[in-house]
């Protein structure tokens, strides 16, 4: 039976961390004299007052948190967050609260999508607070899946189980100063990307924005031009930390707690990210070199730029990749799907459930020719059992259903193949950017319908959620009991 309580009393203590976050753009409208203060404020008043009933209306002497309630809590903090930082957007950007929710959404899920033009002229307190947003979503996620998609055993995260995974008392202790030290990390890569895209010739202020939407692997810019706009030397920054965006953070942690770099070379996920990103980079530098008038290192710079922005579901727009010919945007919707490492700030399918399912094909191969051989499979020096390999096979399958509902959906509402089909794999692997007149890089999701941006909206939490953890809510045997 789902305990309703201890889901409500979280819920609160997370929205009163949102308010708190509201008063840093409230902060910046107000001492640079800028619009934004008063609508902030409004803002925070509303979400520390719901706040404030929830951890009232929740509040239990004891209560310890089984699988069944972790469900329900993971997806609801996601979506009442968003209901109320939508609130900022709706009353300084004048949209509508479906624009200001989709905008919310794609933000915390670090997806990058976004309804806003004009950027170079908004508020900068509406700008840092969709930078916040990503870089919040980016932590969050981070949580998520080293602490809680493990006990869950959602789409094979249980092979990244360790002592942060453990929801028993006894580990309670241990989970925190895993957590804290994984933020430690993201805090000091993410100052790191700022003075480096501060050298790069950015002001302190598009530095620090665009620094938490990198390493969050977001991809919100404070302009309409996003990257386009900024110094060579910037995207080289930009670059890097969206490389080191999309590792494993654990293994950060791990590597610094052990001072041996090898933590993160010897990694099987990080050596697969790094093979794709160097094979492809190749292929389409060279395929870019002989069909542009680019030099070679403007090739590859703008090449290995967009590459990266996808397959770490950044976003950032550099350039039109989908002007450059009809094989390297195939080579762009693959690496849409595939996303960069577990425990990363990226979304996508990841690179692990790829690898296993080389693994497991390799053994059905020699199966094939030795009927009678008995072939363990392992990865990363664990074994990989059944129970695995079954949960990759099923969030693959409903990765890609999922991604079929939701393009058939957006047709139904009116969008062409393209925008649909690339609407719903952008939003499902939290990408940012889809292909297209409409929706493409040189273009964002404002025109599209209010049905169409709550679907992508719902597309966006699923991606990001790990599909499995939010469709096991839809399914009769979880309420029946309630």
């Amino acid at each position: 039976m789902v305990k309703f309580k201890p889901i409500v009393f979280v819920n609160g203590l997370v929205l009163s961390k949102l308010a708190l976050f509201m008063y840093v753009p409230a902060a910046l409208a107000f001492f640079t004299g800028t619009p934004g203060s008063i609508q902030f404020i409004e803002a925070i008043l509303i979400t520390h007052v719901v706040s404030l009933l929830m951890l009232h209306f929740g509040r239990m002497s004891h209560s310890r948190m089984k699988a069944r309630e972790m469900f329900l809590l993971t997806s609801s903090v996601w979506v009442i967050c968003c209901a109320f930082g939508a609130l900022p957007i709706m009353f300084l950007g004048h949209t509508s609260y479906t624009d200001a929710y989709f905008e919310t959404m794609s933000g915390l899920t670090t997806t990058g999508s976004t309804i806003l033009s004009g950027l170079d002229k908004l508020p900068p307190a509406l700008l840092l607070w969709r930078s916040l947003l990503q870089w919040l979503g980016g932590i969050g996620f981070i949580v998520l899946a080293v602490a809680i998609l493990p006990f869950l055993n959602v789409g094979g995260m249980r092979l990244f189980q360790t002592e942060s995974s453990d929801w028993s008392e006894k580990s309670a202790p241990r989970t925190k100063h895993i957590a804290a030290n994984i933020l430690t990390v993201y805090t000091v890569l993410s100052i790191l990307c700022a003075v480096g895209y501060r050298l790069a010739g950015m002001s302190w202020f598009e530095a620090i924005n665009h620094a938490m939407t990198t390493l969050s692997t977001g991809g919100y810019s404070t302009s309409d031009q996003s990257m386009a706009h900024f110094s060579k030397l910037a995207h080289w920054n930009g670059i890097l930390f969206m490389f080191l965006g999309g590792l494993p953070f654990l293994l950060f942690v791990q590597a610094l707690r052990q001072r041996r770099l090898s933590q993160l070379t010897q990694d099987a996920q990080v050596r697969g990210f790094f093979l794709l990103i160097a094979g492809v980079t190749l292929i389409m530098s060279l395929w870019l070199w002989r069909h542009s008038a680019l030099p070679y290192i403007d090739a590859l710079r703008v090449s290995l730029f967009n590459i990266l922005s996808i397959v770490t579901t950044t976003g950032f727009g550099l350039t039109d990749f989908s002007q450059w010919g009809h094989f390297t945007t195939t080579l762009f919707v693959f690496l849409m799907l595939v996303g960069a490492c577990s425990g990363s700030t990226a979304g996508g399918l990841k690179i692990f459930r790829l690898q296993i399912a080389a693994t497991l094909f390799h053994k059905q191969v020699r199966q094939l020719l030795y009927p009678r051989g008995i072939f363990p499979q392992r990865y990363n020096g664990r074994p990989v059992n059944d129970d695995i390999v079954r949960s990759v096979v099923a969030f693959t399958v409903a990765y890609g259903l999922t991604i079929i509902v939701l393009s058939a959906g957006l047709s139904y509402l009116g969008s062409d193949p393209t925008t649909a089909i690339s609407g719903a794999i952008t939003a499902v692997a939290n990408v940012g950017p889809g292909l297209g007149e409409i929706i493409g890089p040189s273009s964002n999701f404002a025109s599209l319908p209010d049905p169409s941006k709550w679907l992508l909206s719902g597309g966006m939490l699923m991606g990001r959620l790990e599909i499995l953890t939010v469709v096991v809510l839809f399914f009769p045997a979880y309420w029946r009991d309630v």
